[in-house]
């Protein structure tokens, strides 16, 4: 399994900001996660963020984000986290960068005026957060990490190559992955989904019970990730269930 600051920060990459709280106060949430881990957030007029330039301190802020798993027609939570810290204005350098992250999650038309009037006083504005902790819940786990271990970790190296490869069989392949995990648990298997595939090994949802399996060695590239995933597929070798 991967440890805790890099499991979290790996479901953050995935992550989109499902609520925003403002000085204890619930407030519209747009944003995205930076590739930092820092939510990044979109604010227009009238929100309570927008005056920010205006203040003497920064605002104190909560993000919640939810990292989801599509499984057919429904959604299910994976992790939940929730970033707390102070919202600050993004460098008007970094803006361009910022607007892409929101975007990525919600592509918003406010992100263009946004942009092209970059600090004028009616203009909508990017923020950032300045992580302080994340509080989690994934699975059976939760605790909290300080923004030192939070921010110092990096997400898995194959998140991206990872979350192709998952939504693909998913798609097309859920029967050959259920006859190769229900080979490897040495029971039937029936309704067998991909959850979380990493270069560690892979996370399986099989009849409602999450199931890991270990890779013999960790997977260092897109293409060693998929022959350790067809080594499940086609129930040859031997992965250990954790």
């Amino acid at each position: 399994m991967l440890p805790i600051p890099q499991r979290i920060r790996t479901l953050a990459a995935t992550a989109s900001v499902a609520r925003l709280t403002v000085d204890g106060m619930p407030s519209r949430a747009r944003g995205g996660v930076d590739e930092r881990g820092r939510p990044v957030l979109l604010v227009l007029p009238g929100e309570p963020l927008h005056g920010l330039h205006r203040l003497h301190e920064d605002a104190v802020v909560a993000v919640n984000l939810a990292a989801m798993r599509r499984l057919g027609d429904d959604e299910h939570p994976r992790g939940l986290m929730e970033v707390q810290g102070w919202a600050q204005p993004v460098p008007a350098g970094e803006a361009r960068a910022a607007a892409v992250t929101v975007a990525a999650n919600d592509p918003d038309e406010a992100l263009f005026d946004a942009l092209e009037r970059y600090g004028r006083p009616d203009a909508p504005r990017l923020l950032r957060v300045d992580v302080a902790q994340v509080v989690y819940l994934t699975g059976q786990e939760s605790g909290v990490l300080d923004a030192e271990d939070y921010l110092e970790a990096e997400p898995d190296p194959l998140t991206g190559p990872a979350e192709r490869v998952l939504a693909h069989v998913n798609a097309a392949h859920r029967e050959q992955l259920a006859k190769g995990v229900s080979r490897h648990l040495g029971r039937p298997a029936r309704e067998v989904w991909l959850w979380e595939l990493d270069s560690q090994g892979v996370t399986v949802r099989a009849d409602g019970s999450l199931v890991r399996f270990l890779w013999p060695a960790p997977t260092n590239d897109g293409g060693d990730l998929e022959a350790a995933l067809n080594g499940l597929l086609c129930t040859c070798g031997h992965h250990p269930a954790v």
